[in-house]
């Protein structure tokens, strides 16, 4: 068995304020991939304030080095356009995992109700204890979701969003 987990954890925030300090925190959780804040306001809009993906813009740098040291086999030229394609490449890559994600907080929009928030976070376990603290530190309940289990309620939230 695997000593780590990968879940998406969400906290539920009757304060807003609260919430945003907490994505402070939750920005220095070990293990931590994504974070998010989804609020919606007493009119019932939804809105996401904060968001921090770790290693943003690391697949398309690394991409088009790569695609940089390649292209040196053509000469200068042949750097400049390795490295304009590989960089094109990864960033069509991470455009899909923005995308995803996207998708993701509008599935977990439907679980704020007017005038709260919800802390989203994107993490990979080996121990649950340092969120469990920071939801108690903020007092807000804390709910696990398999990474697995998460994908594929987004999956089938595309599905019929595209089917309607």
């Amino acid at each position: 068995m695997s000593d780590h987990h990968h879940n998406v954890l969400l906290l539920g925030f009757t304060d807003r304020e609260a919430c945003r300090r907490a994505y402070e925190d939750a920005m220095r959780l070990p293990g931590v991939r994504q974070v998010a804040v989804l609020e919606r306001s007493d009119e019932g809009i939804v809105d996401i304030p904060e968001s921090h993906i770790r290693g943003a813009g690391v697949p398309t740098i690394g991409s088009g080095l790569v695609g940089g040291l390649v292209g040196l086999l053509g000469g200068p030229i042949g750097a400049l356009l390795g490295f304009a394609a590989g960089a094109a490449i990864g960033n069509a890559a991470e455009q899909t995992e923005m995308t995803d994600g996207g998708a993701g907080l509008i599935v977990l929009s439907s679980r704020v109700d007017n005038g709260r928030a919800l802390l989203v976070m994107d993490v990979v376990e080996h121990d649950s204890a340092p969120a469990d603290e920071l939801a108690a530190k903020y007092g807000a309940p804390v709910e696990r979701i398999t990474a697995e289990e998460f994908a594929e309620q987004v999956r089938v939230a595309k599905e019929r969003a595209q089917g309607s």
